[in-house]
């Protein structure tokens, strides 16, 4: 393998998880109501998650602490997957709603970052 493949992989790996938790939790900062409604949770709450779900994102993204980034992100997506496993018994997969199989690729993209490093690509 040629050296620095494993450090832009992880980067890529990082850049892609950060993004996705950015976009979602940057919906959640500017519309908590809207999300709050859909889900019958409290508006302060989804902003609170929101605002995790966006310092988690840019610290992974930017590799400031991206281990400590991705354990907040992981504990949100175990959250994630206990509410719509146990609570709204969502299917694994489903053609009418999303299943919680892109919650568990989230989970284990960040279960990797969290245990498997970050790569030499990070500021802290």
């Amino acid at each position: 393998m040629a050296l620095g493949t494993v450090d832009f992989g992880l980067f890529f790996l990082r850049l892609i998880l950060g993004v996705i938790f950015f976009y979602h939790g940057s919906i959640k900062v500017l519309s908590p109501a809207v999300v709050a409604k859909g889900l019958g949770w409290k508006n302060s709450f989804v902003l609170l998650l929101g605002i995790v779900e966006v310092l988690g994102a840019l610290s992974v993204i930017l590799g400031i602490y991206p281990s400590l980034g991705a354990l907040f992100l992981l504990l949100i997506m175990l959250g994630a997957l206990w509410y719509k496993i146990f609570r709204w018994k969502v299917p694994f997969a489903s053609m009418q709603a999303t299943g919680w199989e892109f919650d568990l690729i989230l989970f284990a993209v960040a279960l990797v970052v969290f245990l498997g490093g970050s790569g030499a690509w990070v500021l802290l």
